[in-house]
């Protein structure tokens, strides 16, 4: 099972299709739940995720995505879906994700040095998922 917590919806109609596109993809590869969460501040967003995430034995791992975390690559990420049967990601809102949040994460990652908006970071996210499994499964889509 794979679940995003994820600040606010995409606005942007353009991001809303793909990222429907690769929801639609990933699916028959894995259970993946989307949750959005209201745009309040890092401090509140942080708590709302906490509340959701519940305690932390058994919840699988936690990933945050932040721009001070570690950079991994397509392989990498595809390792660490491999190797947890439940993974949840943490995306922040425009003002990033709360401190809370990233202590309460096994590990914080970053999907580039270059920031993004929250709404680009859950599309790059989604994208990167699908290539992950589909690297697992020996599939086309991601060329070595």
């Amino acid at each position: 099972m794979i679940r995003i917590l994820a600040v606010g919806k995409l606005k942007d109609a353009r991001l809303a299709e793909l990222a429907a596109d690769f929801t639609r993809r990933i699916r028959p590869w894995s259970d993946l739940e989307i949750v959005e969460l209201k745009d309040q501040g890092p401090e509140r967003e942080a708590a709302a995720m906490l509340a959701r995430l519940g305690p932390p034995s058994g919840h699988g791992l936690t990933v945050a995505l932040d721009e001070r975390g570690t950079t991994t690559t397509s392989h990498e990420l595809s390792a660490l879906l491999g190797a947890h049967g439940s993974l949840t990601f943490l995306i922040g809102g425009p003002d990033g994700l709360g401190p809370a949040a990233r202590a309460r994460a096994d590990r914080v990652l970053s999907l580039s040095p270059l920031t993004f908006t929250h709404e680009t970071a859950r599309f790059l996210l989604l994208e990167q998922i699908y290539r992950g499994l589909a690297i697992l499964r020996g599939h086309p889509y991601h060329r070595d």
